[in-house]
């Protein structure tokens, strides 16, 4: 598969698709993911850590992603099924999905938040890997939002708002993983061909699913996961080149991720530390506020992004030339916890208030200035200007790293008070006294 690959290469069928990524998907920097399904009931998974930290084995049947409950409690001995023994008394996955009301789920609200974290586009799960439908797709009988649980078109629901609200809409869609329909047993390791539908039954039902998302709702994005059947790779009848015919004729300025297999793709993707070597061209790095992307209720402050935690770890994607798809995982009735709305709300604060220098911008050439760790520093640039962002205390006194000659000292404009001198060839920043949580910010002309 593309995904997670240090070469990938693009059938025959696939060359055609292969175009320059669409300035407004380079420019918009910022999406918001959220992972909402029947999961969202038990919410329960063991906040270890960070996906690409942990081996395969343990990472498996002490699964952080919450939205993994129904391949976890399947594992024999995890302390998942432990849970919902005790819990749940065994009870079948789907008994969450009839479980499931929304009842508190306002879309206009959560895209309100969306909005005010800056985010330029937004991406709902329309099925995970447990096969539940947030639409009636085609051929789920009643094993969908709009038959049981919600009983509401949820991501038509999504779609509007987001169109309302002017954040560009795009579609996740499991399409290597479905274990309501393939019956595949539990993944406990490495996820290898025998544990993922590949069959030509499963590859047209996933077809008609994405065909009809395309038609429906017209998504911008396309964001695949795990795979896509072997049975529809392909040229010809139900193939996944035919879907992105349909895709791009829809949308000629759409975006698709690196997650439908070795097909086509336009970005890369990295998840948490996983994949981060692959990390060139257009690439997106993916990752919850805390270590979950579905809500997880053991998870709480100490085990998640706060804030300036947030604002660094964005400004580092930009910095190197990505996107960021920040997830947040709704409570079974739709509300977003306290942890993760503080969160973006003190990312949007920070972005509204350097908006300029971040979105639309582009990779400083190191040729100009380098980033620094210790102290923290990163760099992006607009047009002729060069823009540091610094992450000390109040009082703090930074000596950049910057070619000799390269940026104008004299011309400096600094925020929240900061103070910029030249000491020869060596430009030096005192912190002031933020406005916002996060790292100040110095605008340097270019020379020449």
């Amino acid at each position: 598969m593309a995904m997670f690959s240090d070469e990938p290469t693009r059938p025959d069928a696939y060359t055609g698709f292969a175009h320059d990524t669409p300035e407004w998907f380079r420019d918009a920097k910022l999406g918001i993911f959220v992972h909402w399904g029947p999961y969202a009931v038990p919410a329960w998974a063991e906040p270890i850590g960070a996906l690409g930290t942990i081996e395969p084995a343990t990472w498996m049947a002490h699964n952080p992603y919450a939205e993994w409950y129904f391949n976890t409690i399947r594992i024999d001995g995890s302390p998942a099924q432990k849970h919902h023994d005790e819990v749940y008394g065994g009870a079948d996955y789907d008994d969450f999905l009839d479980a499931w009301r929304a009842e508190s789920f306002d879309a206009d609200e959560l895209m309100a938040l969306v909005k005010a974290a800056g985010a330029r586009y937004f991406i709902p799960t329309t099925k995970h890997h447990d096969g539940v439908t947030l639409w009636d797709a085609p051929g789920t009988g009643d094993r969908n939002t709009v038959r049981r649980g919600p009983r509401r078109d949820i991501v038509g629901e999504l779609r509007e708002a987001a169109e309302r609200a002017g954040v560009r809409f795009g579609v996740y869609y499991s399409g290597g993983l479905d274990w309501h329909f393939g019956g595949q047993p539990p993944i406990t390791s490495e996820i290898t061909d025998e544990l993922r539908p590949r069959d030509r039954a499963y590859a047209d039902y996933a077809f008609d699913h994405v065909a009809d998302l395309i038609e429906r709702y017209r998504p911008e994005i396309l964001w695949g996961d795990i795979e896509w059947p072997d049975a529809g790779k392909p040229e010809g009848g139900k193939s996944m080149a035919e879907l992105f015919r349909r895709f791009y004729a829809a949308r000629p300025e759409g975006v698709s991720n690196d997650r439908w297999g070795e097909t086509h793709w336009d970005f890369r993707t990295s998840e948490y530390e996983q994949g981060r070597a692959q990390e060139t061209g257009m690439w997106e790095n993916c990752r919850g506020v805390g270590f979950s992307f579905g809500h997880n209720q053991r998870e709480d402050e100490s085990n998640s992004l706060d804030a300036v935690g947030a604002i660094t770890h964005f400004l580092d994607v930009v910095a190197r030339g990505g996107n960021l798809l920040l997830n947040i995982g709704p409570t079974a009735a739709g509300e977003v916890t306290a942890v993760q709305r503080r969160t973006l709300e003190g990312l949007g604060a920070f972005n509204a208030a350097h908006e300029s220098a971040i979105f639309g911008s582009r990779v400083l050439d190191p040729a100009i200035a380098r980033p620094s760790d210790d102290p923290w520093v990163r760099w992006t640039r607009t047009g002729d200007t060069a823009h540091a962002f610094i992450l000390a205390e109040e009082g703090t006194t930074t000596v950049l790293d910057v070619e000799p000659g390269a940026l104008r000292a004299d011309r400096a404009v600094a925020s929240d008070g900061s103070a910029v001198s030249a000491d020869g060839d060596r430009i030096r920043v005192t912190v002031g006294s933020r406005a916002v949580a996060g790292p100040v910010r110095v605008d340097l002309p270019i020379a020449g």
